[in-house]
């Protein structure tokens, strides 16, 4: 695994978290990036569920940058101890949502809709490049494989993007802005990495031969 930063003393938490209070996001990233070890150690636990890890930080990490966004120094307990919640909550979510049933995956879930006024989920766009997307398409044969092919050609950050913008495993689907404020990135770039993911994703359904399905 790879080395993280040490974590910060109390007292330059303490300072980061003021100056990150003042609005400095350079702060709010330096707490997220110090406490990226606790977020390796507590993957370690889940290690033998047979996840990549990598997957496995990914998703921990959206669970520490919840804990920067909103923990409260107020109430008496340092950020790791906050953090660690946060993390295992973010992981035990994801893990719940692979057990449900691929009917009830939110991939069938409405994100959008087309010129006609048509509900369309993730698996309508990726399936289908052309904008015209049928009413009427069987996905259930298709979930297994969006997920395996997503873990095999996307690149951390674009599964996290997906993961977030669409509700993947289990999560609630948000928006462009607020998937940036979240990653401390602009809504251009989150734009961007989604725009790529979902072009890879339909390639590589269109290579299968389940985009003419």
């Amino acid at each position: 695994m790879k080395t993280f930063p040490k974590p910060l003393t109390t007292e330059e938490e303490k300072e980061y978290l003021k100056r990150y209070r003042k609005g400095d996001q350079t702060a709010r990233n330096v707490l997220i990036e110090r406490n990226l070890r606790l977020v390796a150690h507590i993957v370690k636990k889940y290690q033998s569920s047979g996840e990549d890890t990598e997957d496995l930080i990914s998703v921990g990490t959206i669970g520490l940058i919840k804990a920067v966004m909103t923990f409260d120094a107020a109430k008496g307990s340092r950020l790791a101890t906050y953090a660690a919640r946060c993390i295992d909550n973010e992981l035990l979510m994801m893990f719940r949502a692979r057990k449900k049933s691929a009917r009830d995956v939110s991939l069938y879930e409405p994100i959008g809709t087309d010129r006609e006024g048509n509900e369309i989920s993730l698996l309508d766009v990726i399936e289908y490049a052309d904008p015209e997307i049928p009413e009427k398409i069987d996905l259930k044969d298709n979930i297994v494989y969006l997920y395996e092919v997503m873990h095999q050609i996307l690149t951390a950050r674009e599964r996290q993007v997906l993961t977030m913008r669409y509700g993947l495993y289990g999560r609630q689907s948000v928006t462009q802005r607020e998937t940036a404020a979240i990653l401390g990135i602009s809504r251009s770039y989150v734009s961007r990495i989604e725009k790529t993911a979902v072009q890879k994703l339909q390639k590589a359904f269109e290579k299968s031969g389940r985009s003419e399905r």
